[in-house]
Parts: structure tokens; sequence; C-alpha cells
């Protein structure tokens, strides 16, 4: 058994809150690299595809707008 697999063992010992506070150490070490992995070319293509899907069908609303439906749904 490799050294990964012998600290996922160890881990699946603990209890939940534990393994949830192992979780968000991880994450929180992920996220304050400030690296990402790398796109592919089909998810570069995907994700613009997406992009310039949103912004023409969900343009965006004024604040006028969204308090004018605001106070219309009271």
């Amino acid at each position: 058994m490799n050294t990964t697999s012998s600290y996922v063992e160890a881990i699946k010992n603990l209890s939940v809150s534990e393994r949830i506070l192992i979780v968000e150490e991880i994450w929180d070490s992920i996220v304050s690299t400030d690296s990402y992995p790398e796109l592919s070319a089909a998810e570069c293509v995907e994700l613009n595809t997406r992009s310039s899907s949103y912004r023409v069908d969900m343009p965006g609303r004024t604040w006028d707008e969204i308090k004018t439906d605001f106070w219309r749904s009271k």
C-alpha cells in the first residue's frame, strides 16, 4: 500500500466533523496558491461558448428594474 492510500484509510477512520475540517484545510491550501489546472482546448471552447451565450441571453438588469420588480411583488 502506498503512502497516499495509507493516509486515505486513516482519514476514513476519523469522525465526519474531523474529515470535514481536513477537507476545508485542503481546500483553503488549494485556493491560497492561486494556481489552477490548465483547461483543455475543448474546455476553453465550451467556456467561451457559455460565456457568450450568457451575455446574449442574460444581458442583466439595472438597479431600478430590480427595485421596481421587487416592489411590484409585494
